[in-house]
C-alpha cells in the first residue's frame, strides 16, 4: 500500500480493513458491498478474507464503546484515519483474544509508519501500550442508564430512547446487543426445481453444514461452509436471503396464475419467492427505481429458472402509467425504509442515519401504498413490508393509509397468524432481531374491500 493508501490491498489484512473503514465514514459506503467488492477484486484467500470481515465489521460495530474506551488516553487531535486505526487495534486487543495485544501494537504501528509522518508511529505505540499497562475504564462509570446502552452496545443515544419509547429497555437492550452479533446465512429452497431434503444432502456433499429454519419450511440455516460458492447455487436450487425477509411473501398467499406485481423488487430475493410459491405459473412484475437493480432481478430470476417475471426500471408510484387500474390480485409494497432492522449487516447506519432521514421516507412509503390501492383489484391484497422497527414507518404508516382510504382494510396475516414465535400486533407483525435470529422485519396485510 502506498503512503496515502491509494492501493487498498497490499497482502496486509489490517491495512485492507482501515482502508475499508476510512472509505465507509469518508462516503459512508456501505461495508457490506465494499468488502464483497474488496475480497472480489484483490482475490483475497479465505484465511484473509475471514479476519478482514471480522475487523471491518467488529469495529463499525463496536465503535462508540471503543471511542469511550480510547478517550481517557488520547490527548490533542487526531487525523481522522489515526483515530480509526486506534479504534482497529483496540478492538482486537479487547475483542479478539487469540491475537497477542504485543502483535496487535506492532502492527498498528507498522501501519502508522507507512500511512502518516514519523510522529505518528511513536503516538500510536504510546496510546496502546497505555491502554495494556492501565486498562480500560469500566462502563459503569456511565450513571445514566439510557447514555449507557447507548454507549455500551455503541448505538447512538437518540436511536435508544426512540426504541425505549416503542419497546421498552429490556427489549431494546436485547435488540442493541443482538445488532453486533453477526447473523446467520439463511438460504431459501427454489421449491419449483427440487425440496429441502434433497439440496440439504447436496450441501453435505459441499463440506456445508444447514439445519431448518426457525419460521420458514423451505429456509436452511448454514452452520458451517459458504452455500453461496457451491453448484448448489449456481444452478438455481437456492437463494440467499434472511429468514425474516420471507415472511412478507408466505403473507403474501399467492396462487399459480395470479398477476401479482412487486413495486420495489431489486435484488429480487421477494420477487423470485413469489413466483417460486406461483409454481412460476402466472404473472410477476417486479419494478425498482434503478435499472443496475433491475439487472440484478433478471440475472437472478435466469439463474433459478424462472420464466414468470417480467421486470422494468422506473418509479413505481407513477406505475397507474403503465398497468389499468384495480390490475392486480395481489401487490407487495416492500418500501423504502430506514433499515434499522439490518443494523447487523450495515453496522454503519447506525451512524450515518438521523431522525430526518426517517421523516422523509414517509412521504414515499405513503405515495406506494396509494398507487398500490389503485392498482388492487376489489378483494385483492396489499402486503406492506419493512426492513425497518420505527413505529413511523410500520403500524403508523399502516394506520394512516387506512384512514385516507376506506375501501382498505388491515386483516389478519395469511399463513403467518398461527406460527407462535411471530409475536403479532393487532394484526401487524413486528419482528425484532432477538425474537429468533433474523432480521427486524414488519408485515401487514390490506385487502380492498370487494
Amino acid at each position: 500500500m502506498t503512503k496515502r493508501g491509494n492501493k487498498i490491498w497490499n497482502g496486509n489484512v489490517r491495512d485492507a480493513a482501515l482502508s475499508i473503514l476510512m472509505e465507509i465514514n469518508k462516503n459512508q459506503a456501505f461495508s457490506n458491498l465494499l468488502l464483497h467488492r474488496t475480497i472480489e477484486k484483490y482475490e483475497i484467500q479465505p484465511k484473509d478474507r475471514a479476519l478482514l470481515t471480522e475487523l471491518t465489521y467488529g469495529t463499525l460495530q463496536h465503535r462508540m464503546t471503543l471511542d469511550y474506551y480510547l478517550e481517557p488516553f488520547v490527548r490533542g487531535k487526531l487525523d481522522s484515519w489515526v483515530r480509526e486505526l486506534l479504534r482497529m487495534s483496540l478492538y482486537q486487543i479487547i475483542y479478539l483474544t487469540k491475537i497477542p495485544s504485543h502483535a496487535v501494537v506492532h502492527e498498528a504501528v507498522e501501519i502508522a509508519k507507512r500511512r502518516g509522518h514519523k510522529r505518528i508511529g511513536p503516538t500510536v505505540n504510546g496510546i496502546l501500550r497505555s491502554v495494556l499497562r492501565v486498562g480500560v475504564r469500566s462502563l459503569d462509570e456511565i450513571k445514566d442508564p439510557i447514555e449507557r446502552i447507548a454507549i455500551e452496545t455503541s448505538h447512538p443515544q437518540w436511536l435508544i430512547e426512540r426504541w425505549i419509547a416503542s419497546f421498552g429497555e429490556e427489549a431494546t437492550r436485547e435488540m442493541a446487543t443482538q445488532n453486533n452479533i453477526p447473523p446467520n446465512m439463511s438460504i431459501r429452497v427454489n421449491t419449483v426445481k427440487t425440496n429441502v431434503d434433497a439440496v440439504v444432502s447436496e450441501l453435505e456433499a459441499h463440506n456445508v453444514q444447514v439445519r431448518q429454519g426457525e419460521i420458514i419450511a423451505e429456509c436452511l440455516i448454514s452452520e458451517s461452509g459458504n452455500p453461496g460458492s457451491t453448484d448448489v447455487y449456481k444452478n438455481g436450487l437456492i437463494t440467499i436471503q434472511d429468514e425474516s425477509s420471507m415472511l412478507p411473501v408466505y403473507a403474501l398467499d399467492v396462487a399459480p396464475n395470479m398477476k401479482v406485481l412487486d413495486m420495489c423488487a431489486a435484488p429480487g430475493g421477494k420477487t423470485t419467492h413469489i413466483a417460486e410459491k406461483m409454481n412460476d405459473q402466472g404473472e410477476v412484475y417486479a419494478h425498482d427505481l434503478h435499472e443496475h437493480k433491475v439487472k440484478l432481478i433478471e440475472k437472478n430470476s435466469e439463474r433459478l429458472g424462472l420464466s414468470s417475471i417480467k421486470v422494468q426500471s422506473g418509479d413505481s408510484r407513477n406505475l397507474l402509467k403503465l398497468y389499468d387500474k384495480e390490475s392486480f390480485d395481489r401487490i407487495l409494497v416492500d418500501a423504502p425504509c430506514s433499515g434499522f432492522g439490518v443494523i447487523r449487516r450495515k453496522p454503519e447506519i447506525k451512524y450515518h442515519k438521523n431522525e430526518n432521514d426517517i421523516t422523509g421516507l414517509l412521504k414515499i412509503q405513503s405515495e406506494l401504498l396509494h398507487t398500490a390501492e389503485q392498482l388492487i383489484k376489489p378483494n385483492g391484497m396489499i402486503v406492506y413490508s419493512t426492513c425497518t422497527v420505527e413505529y413511523e414507518e410500520n403500524r403508523g404508516m399502516v394506520e394512516n393509509f387506512l384512514k385516507e382510504h376506506p375501501t382498505m382494510e388491515l386483516i389478519p396475516l395469511p399463513n403467518l397468524g398461527e406460527i407462535e414465535k411471530l409475536q403479532m400486533q393487532e394484526n401487524t407483525l413486528q419482528v425484532l432481531p432477538q425474537h429468533f435470529g433474523g432480521d427486524g422485519f414488519f408485515v401487514a396485510a390490506l385487502r380492498k374491500k370487494g
